[in-house]
């Protein structure tokens, strides 16, 4: 880790997404709230999402509609495809207005991300997003990395966000004996909308480990740093606690934040630290 350039790059094009992401239309209010508390994290993952470079063709797993448009109205992507759960082979046409009038369509392609093999041909895409989709994989979350270096072309790159477990909330979790160290680690409510559908924070990650993964998988890490996620209050008496008592008090935010670029192909299929062998 120690390799790793921690502060957040200059952004790119901030003020045009967020101008164009508030624009979009949402389809009732509960929607247009959840895109006010995440703004900020949507902001700065398309910020740091590199431009076009050779195919010209973008993919956002778990794509929610919220990021996928500004791919190509904003980040100048030629062809934006979105991807998300359900029977392999399926495909569902998605449109976005802004003041009812469309500005941006796509083709949504269902799969299960760590079981299907993904239906693009090898390097197919510049850029692969994987963004708060990694923490809820159930069974093999490398199957998915593995298949973003394949579909992605030599030097394309991951752009992959999920919460971190050794953040400041976590530490002061653990210290306070207040809670969970993970971020998120409620069940969905079993009488709720979503209580057949919704996966919860399988696993949550150490940015030492997400940093492992990527490297297992075939990629160095470009950009990785953390960011204090709204709602969340305990930095500044867990830093000076861990900087007292001699423990690294950088990559401590709630939210980490990677760029990773393919540079061949996956080394380490199944890393020891994450699978039971």
């Amino acid at each position: 880790m120690a390799a790793l350039a921690t502060r957040p790059p200059k952004p790119r094009l901030a003020k045009e997404i967020e101008a164009f992401v508030r624009s979009i239309d949402m389809p009732h209010q509960d929607a247009r709230n959840y895109l006010e508390i995440h703004m900020a994290r949507i902001v700065r993952t398309l910020s740091i999402t590199p431009p076009p470079f050779r195919t010209g063709r973008v993919l956002e797993l778990g794509a929610y509609m919220h990021m996928t448009p500004a791919l190509g109205c904003v980040l100048g992507y030629k062809e934006v495809r979105g991807a998300y759960y359900g029977p392999l082979g399926k495909s569902d046409p998605k449109s976005v207005t802004a003041g009812g009038k469309e500005v941006f369509t796509c083709q949504v392609d269902l799969f299960d991300a760590e079981k299907d093999r993904y239906p693009y041909p090898d390097a197919h895409f510049d850029c692969v997003l994987a963004c708060e989709i990694f923490e809820h994989f159930i069974h093999d979350p490398m199957h998915m990395l593995f298949e973003c270096n394949r579909v992605l072309a030599v030097g394309g790159s991951v752009v992959l966000t999920t919460p971190n477990v050794a953040s400041h909330t976590a530490v002061a979790r653990i210290l306070e004996s207040s809670g969970n160290p993970q971020l998120y680690s409620k069940y969905a409510n079993p009488k709720g909308e979503f209580a057949d559908t919704e996966i919860p924070h399988v696993r949550e990650y150490t940015p030492q480990e997400l940093v492992e993964v990527l490297s297992a998988a075939g990629f160095e890490t470009d950009v990785f740093f953390t960011e204090q996620a709204p709602g969340y209050h305990a930095r500044n008496w867990v830093d000076e606690y861990l900087k007292k008592h001699g423990f690294p008090a950088d990559l401590r935010g709630e939210q980490m934040y990677s760029v990773a670029r393919k540079t061949g192909a996956g080394v380490t299929r199944y890393p020891g630290f994450l699978y039971e062998m």
